[in-house]
């Protein structure tokens, strides 16, 4: 079955970066949008960045200019760089996949944490 594997969280001090892997394996036909939601403590899960098969990467106004969407069709995987990192920024970070395989469906990694100190 398709799997959904993050990588690259970790605790950081404010104004630090990190980069979130995010690799898809199993039988995939086609990968469609590919993004990264987040959820923090008591809060509902929000999407952070989005990117589609081809054309512009979105973002969520919290993170525009902070964090870059990208992704390597070759080898499946989407990527986060986060830089200036905030202590808002700590969260679970989920990674998301809309993949084709017998059919189209919707798949979420197993989150990575993100915790960002004072």
């Amino acid at each position: 079955q398709v799997q959904l594997v993050e990588s690259g969280g970790g605790l950081v001090q404010a104004g630090g970066s990190l980069r979130l892997s995010c690799a898809a394996s199993g039988p995939i036909v086609s990968i469609n949008a590919m993004a990264w939601y987040r959820q923090a403590p008591g809060k509902q899960r929000e999407l952070v960045a989005t990117i589609p098969a081809g054309g512009r990467a979105n973002y969520a106004d919290s993170v525009k200019g902070r964090f870059t969407i990208s992704r390597d069709n070759a080898k499946n995987t989407v990527y986060l760089q986060m830089n200036s990192l905030k202590p808002e920024d700590t969260a679970v970070y989920y990674c998301n996949a809309d993949i084709t395989i017998y059919y189209r469906s919707e798949y979420w990694g197993q989150g990575t944490q993100v915790t960002v100190s004072s």
